[in-house]
């Protein structure tokens, strides 16, 4: 039992030993730290207190630096200020003394002008006075003796007058006239176009005569049935294998001609397979507009119209003037437009549209009423077409006064296509009538003797009487003759005026 508690005490002993000597240590060993420390922080002073003291060094530096740099900067700058400065000065002074120039030369300026005022003065009192001696001496005015002199000089210079007003006339008429002629001509070999004239007709051919038999039905039942709901006139005769259709309505007879080939085809001729086919037809000549218009737009290049005004466009592709396919005369025109417009500098692109639509209202003139050229106004207006092209298509027939040069293209571009050789074929009836009115318009001129139209009316001749008209008075009558023909008649092309004044003296020896 003693061994026990001499060993904790010797334990508790021990313990309070190594306490004591753990606080020993534990603070030797920290007073040794706080020394090193205190050591590092002087170290890290000093340091920084050297860093400091190089630092203000090199900025005092650097300062010193910019400040001589500021100064020379400085010294520049007022010499260059001082020399703006004199420079001012001696302008100041320059512009003072060309003030005072210009001074003095204004006042002389006023001074001559006055005096000049005061010479004008006398000189149109010096020569109002002598006009009114003139007058007074001569017993006429001054607009009556100009009228005296310009007569006199017109008496004794008539014939160079005349000589010297024609050659001028003459050289600048055919200076014109031949480039004109060079562009239509080039414009117009560019543009080949065959010519076929449409007729009212049209023929069907049948395999045999017994088909007209059952066409006509019994007593005529088939054929007034095919003619109530077509529209058109069968001409059945004698003819062999094949039957004619007329009618002036050109989509009409296209659409009778489908008809009448299908019912043949489909061989039951009946009422109601008649009013069948009929409709048939329609859609198919329908698709067959639609696609004409197209082909049309498509070969001119032009991409910006109205599906329906391409779809009435199509319609004059059934459609004739004086014998002439209408779709084929607008391209004809549309792409000799666009080739004028070109060479003459004006808008191609506007000539060419207008040159296609100008005659569109003759697809629905014998529907609506008005002429083609307004109907296509309206259609073009509808269905929201450039207003240039209106502009440019509604003068080719002088319906309206020409505001555009596309206007005046598209008017020479129609009777271009339209009067050349083999293009139209009129009757001799109107062929007459406008050589008869083209005769009438130059009779009644004062002094023409006789009048004769020669080259299918494309040449007036007029004799004119010598006593009556002189040779100023002829050319002016030529000239009033062909303003006339202008405005009076319709005519495709040109008509040329020529005016004969022969004065023949005879005398005899005897």
């Amino acid at each position: 039992m003693s061994h026990y508690i001499i060993a904790l005490a010797a334990c508790f002993a021990a313990l309070v030993i190594g306490g004591f000597l753990g606080y020993f240590i534990r603070k030797i060993v920290a007073r040794f730290q706080k020394r090193s420390l205190e050591t590092n922080v002087k170290e890290l002073m000093l340091r920084a207190r050297e860093d400091a003291t190089r630092i203000v060094e090199d900025a005092e530096r650097r300062a010193l630096s910019r400040t001589d740099e500021l100064r020379h900067i400085e010294r520049d700058h007022e010499t260059e200020f001082k020399k703006t400065r004199d420079f001012l000065v001696n302008k100041e002074k320059t512009l003072d003394a060309r003030q005072s120039d210009v001074d003095r030369e204004y006042e002389d300026l006023k001074k001559k002008v006055a005096e000049v005022q005061i010479l004008k003065e006398k000189a149109t009192e010096n020569l109002a006075k002598q006009e009114s001696d003139f007058i007074k001496l001569a017993g006429m005015t001054r607009e009556e003796a100009r009228d005296l002199l310009v007569a006199d000089a017109e008496a004794k210079y008539s014939e160079d007058i005349l000589v010297r007003l024609r050659k001028l006339e003459i050289t600048g008429e055919e200076k014109y006239k031949s480039r004109a002629r060079e562009i239509l001509v080039n414009s117009i070999q560019r543009l080949a176009s065959s010519t076929a004239h449409e007729m009212t007709t049209t023929s069907v051919e049948i395999e045999s005569d017994d088909v007209k038999g059952k066409i006509i039905g019994r007593e005529g039942r088939n054929i007034r049935t095919f003619e109530r709901i077509t529209g058109v006139e069968l001409i059945i005769d004698e003819s062999p294998d094949e039957i004619i259709i007329s009618s002036f309505d050109p989509i009409r007879r296209q659409v009778a001609r489908v008809t009448l080939e299908n019912l043949i085809k489909d061989g039951r001729i009946q009422p109601a397979k008649i009013e069948e086919f009929f409709e048939k037809a329609k859609s198919e000549i329908n698709e067959m507009v639609k696609k004409a218009g197209e082909d049309a737009v498509h070969e001119c290049g032009i991409y910006t119209l109205d599906p329906r005004v391409i779809a009435i466009l199509g319609r004059l592709k059934y459609r004739t003037s004086y014998g002439q396919n209408v779709l084929q005369h607008s391209l004809e025109v549309a792409h000799l437009a666009e080739m004028l417009a070109t060479e003459l500098g004006a808008d191609p692109v506007v000539a060419k549209i207008a040159g296609l639509v100008h005659d569109i209202g003759k697809a629905l003139d014998h529907e609506v009423e008005g002429t083609h050229i307004e109907i296509g106004i309206r259609i073009l207006e509808k269905f929201g077409v450039d207003p240039r092209v209106i502009t440019a298509m509604k003068s080719h027939h002088d319906d309206w006064p020409h505001e555009t040069v596309e206007a005046v293209i598209v008017q020479v571009c129609d009777q271009i296509s339209g009067a050349r050789p083999g293009a139209r074929r009129d009757t001799l009836e109107n062929y007459l009538k406008r050589l008869r009115e083209l005769e009438s318009v130059v009779n009644t001129f004062a002094g023409v003797e006789k009048s004769f139209a020669l080259q299918a009316g494309r040449e007036i001749r007029v004799f004119v009487s010598p006593d009556v008209l002189t040779d100023m008075q002829a050319r002016e009558t030529a000239r009033n003759m062909a303003i006339r023909i202008e405005q009076e008649l319709r005519y495709p092309g040109e008509i040329k005026v020529t005016v004969i004044r022969e004065n023949r003296v005879i005398e005899y020896a005897r």
